[in-house]
């Protein structure tokens, strides 16, 4: 593939997955821009190919399974498992706590990359690397399609993104669009409706 940011960034772009508006973030800010990779990854192929370049990118740390939270990073997660040829397993909430359920286990000393669509705050991922680590798992990398961190470095261990993108984010309270009174839209898992 030719300049992968540059391919991933018009994908985004015609996918309709970069939207514009006012909306709250899982973890509580304001935005006037928001990703919604479930429309990045909703064509098969597109979501074959980002994923055969993320798992180009956690190849090297040599994981022996991937395991995702759910809901976001399912569709990653799972194409970056098929393109290594390693398990999938997915993590997901029961009374606010991230668990394995549906038969999933976790092997002492397993190699595990975790793999999310798009990483902010960390808070997905951090529980996730919780229980990962509760369970007797090397958690071996952390992958996302897109790094919302703001270059901080949020993990103890190595962070692979396909592209860095900053976004305004505001407090509630200082959010010029709820001074112009724009309607909030409240797309994340976490947000409730």
């Amino acid at each position: 593939m030719d300049n992968e940011p540059n391919s991933l960034q018009q994908w985004l772009e015609e996918s309709g997955a970069l939207r514009q508006g006012h909306f709250l973030l899982s973890a509580g800010g304001h935005s006037p821009a928001y990703v919604q990779c479930a429309l990045l990854l909703e064509r098969p192929e597109k979501a074959a190919k980002v994923g055969d370049l993320l798992a180009g990118r956690l190849e090297r740390y040599e994981p022996e399974a991937v395991i995702s939270p759910a809901l976001g990073g399912l569709i990653i997660g799972y194409e970056v498992a098929s393109s290594l040829g390693i398990p999938f397993r997915f993590a997901e909430r029961v009374d606010g706590v991230m668990t394995l359920r549906r038969g999933f286990s976790i092997k002492d000393h397993e190699r595990i990359a975790i793999v999310e669509d798009v990483v902010t705050t960390g808070k997905s991922t951090q529980e996730v690397a919780s229980l990962l680590q509760d369970s007797g798992a090397i958690i071996c990398a952390i992958g996302s399609i897109l790094d919302r961190t703001g270059d901080e470095n949020l993990f103890e261990v190595p962070f692979e993104a396909l592209m860095a993108l900053t976004l305004p984010t505001f407090e509630p309270k200082a959010c010029p669009l709820c001074v112009q009174e724009i309607p909030i839209d409240r797309p994340g898992s976490r947000t409730p409706s």
